[in-house]
């Protein structure tokens, strides 16, 4: 074993979250080390390749996976330099006003300790900082609006411009989806292209991942990443008052010591409550920062209603970019679905492949042989998608608990257990039978809903905020109520979810949050 010399912030997790600490941090002139799991992918190692794709996601899982409605976990995390933000589809909606006072309003759920005016000017931050490209003054309909996108909207396609009026046939508005890819030249970084491989790595840079953006900037500030570091506790000082660095083990399988001023979780979101949870000492029986108990509860994941169709026209399906093409928020109130309770976010048009991510086979996963010979040659030319991601409420039983199973080196495993409610299955069909009538109205020739199971996706909370260590794990910031030097970043500390992508408010909290440690480092580090 080997003790490393000591640094002022050790970074768990190199992906979306962990690269704004870093950026911000190195900024402030600290030494930072990001420890990250997988390898270090760089910007020339991604092949726009479904095969090669499969190499940014984890195929073992330190996780078990239970319940009736089991959290997917390939696609909701990342292996490697970048996190799932190698392979996200830079979706940048954003959460709403409702959404931070749900319980408040509604009675139903949980509040959050800010406000969407607290996080408001961190968006339009972060727009600028990584370029969004979209229509902010066509969203002035369901947001208050500040700024505009530094980039206009991309170009649309077919497939998703043939949805628009089966849509306004049920009433409903949609506009150009806000997205974290280039429709010019940004900084330095090119224009789309419009290939629509961005779920398997974005080659050449006009997709915001860390390695064009946050990352980038905080390794040319003198940050460094040490890949193949697997994390296995957080240690404490002999007082329990403190976190003083990490325990992890190298690429050798050696274990080793990273001793730090301050330690920011910023890992996959079931990944930090699992450190935590192994991280127990006598002072922290239950874990660090689980005095509450609540480490590891609160788990959530969005629903996503597809619906597919084919048109009698060629609608260049291949064409685009695998996030949307255009959005609506028309149902998103909370108590648009009738006999159920949640927010709504509907997404047109993304780019189809062969395979894998729900592409031209995997539409119809009922077909085999000649049938499916024959769908996917009729699909090639006329397939489009729609979808609704439905927002699931919080609820304590949706959890990660350690298991008695061990890793190879010997710290438990996770058992994730999560089962939707009747609120979030009522949204998930209710959004089904309306995109149904969107494609009729649409003019499909042929459509149907994939019902054969309720996707989990973006896995969020676990490590929630609130107002107290009664109620919570982490302050508005990610500060551990606990540990004062101790911050956990990324989407696991989001006491609701609302419906829409999580990828820019984690960057807007994260960026909120390490401007808040940096400004008080002194009285924070120590």
């Amino acid at each position: 074993m080997a003790t490393l010399e000591k640094v002022d912030v050790v970074i768990v997790g190199a992906g979306a979250s962990g690269s704004v600490f870093a950026a911000v941090l190195a900024r402030a002139g600290k030494r930072v080390v990001l420890l990250e799991q997988g390898p270090n992918w760089e910007m020339r190692d991604l092949v726009s390749s479904e095969i090669w794709g499969r190499r940014l996601k984890p195929t073992g899982s330190p996780f078990q996976l239970e319940g009736r409605n089991a959290v997917g976990f390939a696609y909701n995390s990342g292996w490697g330099v970048g996190g799932a933000t190698l392979h996200y589809f830079a979706n940048f909606p954003r959460l709403l006003p409702t959404d931070f006072r749900m319980k408040s309003e509604f009675g139903r759920g949980l509040d959050w300790p800010i406000t969407y005016d607290d996080l408001a000017p961190y968006y339009d931050r972060v727009a600028r900082d990584v370029g969004v490209s979209g229509d902010a003054e066509a969203e002035r309909r369901w947001r208050p609006v500040k700024e505009p996108y530094p980039m206009p909207p991309l170009r649309t396609f077919r497939h998703g411009e043939i949805w628009v009026k089966g849509f306004e046939a049920l009433g409903m508005h949609t506009v150009p989806a806000p997205v974290a890819i280039n429709s010019v030249a940004y900084k330095g970084r090119p224009a789309c292209i419009y290939d629509g491989w961005c779920h398997v790595g974005c080659p050449t840079g006009a997709l915001a991942n860390p390695q064009v953006t946050y990352l980038a900037e905080a390794l040319g500030k003198g940050a460094v990443v040490r890949p193949h570091s697997t994390v296995t506790r957080v240690l404490t000082n002999a007082k329990g008052e403190r976190v003083s660095g990490v325990e992890y083990f190298d690429q050798k399988k050696e274990r080793q010591v990273q001793e730090a001023s301050v330690v920011v979780l910023a890992a996959f979101s079931a990944q930090n409550p699992r450190i935590l949870l192994n991280s127990a000492t006598d002072r922290h029986p239950q874990g660090l920062a689980n005095a509450s108990g609540l480490v590891g509860r609160y788990l959530m994941t969005h629903t996503g209603a597809a619906v597919w169709g084919i048109f009698d026209e060629h609608v260049e399906n291949y064409m685009g970019i695998t996030g949307a093409q255009r959005m609506s928020y028309d149902r998103y109130p909370k108590t648009s679905r009738k006999g159920a309770f949640g927010s709504t976010f509907w997404v047109l048009g993304p780019a189809l492949k062969p395979n894998d991510l729900g592409g031209i086979a995997n539409a119809r996963g009922d077909l085999f042989g000649l049938e499916l010979d024959a769908f996917m040659k009729r699909a090639a030319r006329g397939l489009a998608k729609i979808q609704a991601f439905g927002e699931e409420l919080p609820n304590p039983e949706n959890r990660l608990e350690l298991s008695t199973d061990k890793d190879e080196f010997g710290f438990p495993l996770a058992r994730i257990f999560h089962t939707y409610d009747q609120d979030a299955l009522g949204v998930w069909s209710g959004s089904l039978d309306e995109g149904m009538q969107i494609a009729k109205a649409a003019g499909a020739k042929e459509a149907w809903p994939a019902r054969a199971a309720v996707p989990t996706i973006h896995l969020c909370g676990g490590t929630i905020m609130g107002t107290s260590a009664g109620n919570s794990v982490v302050n508005s910031y990610g500060q551990t109520h606990e540990l004062a030097n101790l911050y956990i970043g990324g989407p696991g500390i989001y006491p609701t979810e609302g419906a829409s992508n999580p990828t820019y408010a984690l960057n807007a909290l994260s960026l909120r949050g390490a401007e808040q440690l940096a400004a008080n480092w002194t009285s924070i580090a120590g």
